[in-house]
Parts: structure tokens; sequence; C-alpha cells
């Protein structure tokens, strides 16, 4: 059997299959991108891809933030 059958190129990719997007931030709350860096992600020269994915850490508290809840409450 032919092995370069099953050797690809595939595009670098940080989706963990979690496709949800935030109603607020309006980036996806599995892989952090933004609506536009999904549509564009196949067709992005892999530097763009790599420079996207550097940043992607850096927008994960943008989805931690707790808007009240109990604590808030019981400090008023």
């Amino acid at each position: 059997m032919n092995d370069q059958v099953w050797k690809r190129d595939e595009v670098e990719s940080p989706c963990v299959r979690i496709c949800v997007v935030h109603p607020e931030e309006r980036i996806c709350t599995g892989c952090l991108r933004t609506l536009e860096e999904i549509a564009r992600w196949s067709r992005m020269p892999a530097e763009e891809r790599r420079a996207v994915m550097d940043e992607l850490p850096a927008r994960a508290p943008r989805l931690r933030k707790r808007r009240g809840g109990r604590a808030a409450r019981l400090k008023g």
C-alpha cells in the first residue's frame, strides 16, 4: 500500500470541535477565533494562521468574566 495516500497537507487549526459563538464577545468558545477568522481560515497564508494562533490564548479571559451571581448579590 502506498503511504502517500495517508499523508495529507492539512491546514493547521485550533478547532477543538466545540463550535459555540459567545453572544457578546462574538468569538468561538472552543477555539477562540472570530467568525471572520473561521470563515477565512482555509484561505489564510500559514504565517497569518500562526499569528492568529499565537494571539488566541490572550482571548480566553474574555470568556471567563463573571457578571454577578451569588457573590455579587452578597457584596451589596
